[in-house]
């Protein structure tokens, strides 16, 4: 969340930073309101039980002592409306978003997201290529109607090589990020509220979130930046760690509350799916170098694999709810001649860590300061299974196996 005293001393430079970002700067004003709500009473709190302090130092009659207890009474009240008042700010304040970075561009929307830079060539084939899903249907590596009577819509069944391949590129993920630095975790799928409040999934995109409903408060989680990223909640870091660099291999749960009609055939958009997340925890010095590392990393993935690929960086109109910098690295889908996003590459600086209270001393006995949290997917999986399907297909309506995934396939060459 944002820092309270920023907006307090400065809300023209708050509303101006957000205004870019399509944001309806009406729920600022409330905050504003319900934040003056808060202190207003706090005043009055402090107003009276200074009184009551007051009035204890004098010599005690029927009547102060009267007048002390409806003081008292007085007092309690006005500590729960201070309370309720505090708990309404606290919640105004979740929904307001994260402010761009000086070097975020501006725009509205994706169109007008500038690109960065490309790498490889889209291969010209002298054939019709087939849309990830039907090369995977008539393969059978993919089955679409097993998943739907299984599960319903948005889900798929992986068999055989197609199986062998989603886990060839978790392991070639995860195996290439360790080798950089990154420290292996694997959380749970299951979190409670509190982690989900942490990265900022809670309250706002609580619609798009598959919650339990035993009354036990745990949901399934979007993406391991939620379970990772809350490793170190209500922590103090030591500061001569940082940067702290995780990797973990999650499946990911999403309703896409707000995709309906979009992207339902194939795997590009589904309720399940498996990431490789990269998650950093950094001096606020260091993260913008920090955020350049993490998005070459994911980089590193689509070079290995050579699928060609563009980087974008996200206007601020694009932007994520928690994030102050995203790139986003969109693969070459040949079938649909364009380019997808496969990762997004986000700087939350101390937005999350504020939520999550993540901070770090700089030495022994400093005072703590807050963290700044950085993710980004390395990679979508079934995005770049799907990306190979569609890259590494051959006319004889076999695909060939990327050179890089073949040990991890038994030395498997073409899927046909």
């Amino acid at each position: 969340m944002l820092d309270q005293k920023l907006i307090r001393e400065n809300p023209a430079a708050v509303k101006a930073a957000l205004s870019k970002r399509n944001f309806d700067l009406a729920l600022l004003d409330d905050f504003l309101a319900a934040d003056q709500k808060w202190k207003t009473a706090q005043t009055e709190l402090d107003n009276l039980r200074a009184r009551l302090k007051a009035a204890s130092k004098t010599k005690p009659t029927p009547e102060i002592i009267a007048a002390n207890k409806k003081l008292s009474e007085e007092i309690k009240q006005k500590e729960k409306d201070a309370a309720a008042l505090e708990e309404e700010q606290k919640m105004k304040l979740l929904f307001i978003p994260n402010l761009p970075d000086a070097t975020t561009p501006d725009g509205r929307s994706a169109a007008d997201n500038p690109e960065i830079h490309r790498w490889g060539e889209p291969e010209q084939k002298d054939f019709t290529v087939l849309a990830h899903d039907e090369i995977g249907v008539k393969l059978g590596i993919l089955n679409f109607d097993e998943a739907a009577k299984i599960s319903g819509a948005r889900f798929v069944v992986y068999h055989g090589a197609g199986a062998r391949l989603e886990r060839a590129l978790i392991n070639l993920m995860l195996d290439t990020h360790a080798q950089s630095g990154y420290q292996e975790v694997m959380p749970p799928a299951l979190v409670n509220a509190k982690a989900m409040t942490g990265t900022g999934q809670l309250p706002k995109f609580q619609e798009d979130l598959f919650a339990c409903d035993k009354g036990d408060g745990l949901y399934l989680i979007p993406t391991a930046e939620v379970p990772v990223t809350n490793l170190h909640r209500e922590e103090i870091l030591d500061g001569a760690r940082l940067p702290l660099k995780y990797a973990a291999y999650t499946p990911c749960f999403r309703r896409e509350a707000g995709s309906y009609g979009k992207d339902t055939r194939g795997i590009i958009r589904q309720h399940q799916f498996n990431k490789v997340e990269l998650v950093k925890f950094t001096r606020p010095e260091d993260s913008a170098a920090e955020l350049e590392k993490l998005t070459a990393d994911a980089e590193k993935i689509l070079q290995m694999l050579k699928l060609p690929y563009r980087a974008v960086a996200l206007s601020a109109g694009d932007l994520g709810f928690s994030s102050s910098k995203t790139y986003d690295l969109e693969v070459w889908f040949p079938a649909q001649n364009t380019y997808r996003e496969i990762s997004s590459c986000s700087n939350y600086k101390d937005y999350q860590a504020r939520r999550a209270g993540i901070r770090f001393r700089r030495e022994a006995g400093a005072k703590p300061e807050f963290a700044h949290t950085l993710n980004g997917s390395g990679l979508a999986v079934g995005r770049t299974l799907a990306a190979i399907l569609e890259n590494y297909q051959n006319a004889d309506g076999s695909v060939t196996v990327p050179e890089v995934l073949r040990p991890y396939l038994g030395g498997l060459a073409k899927i046909e």
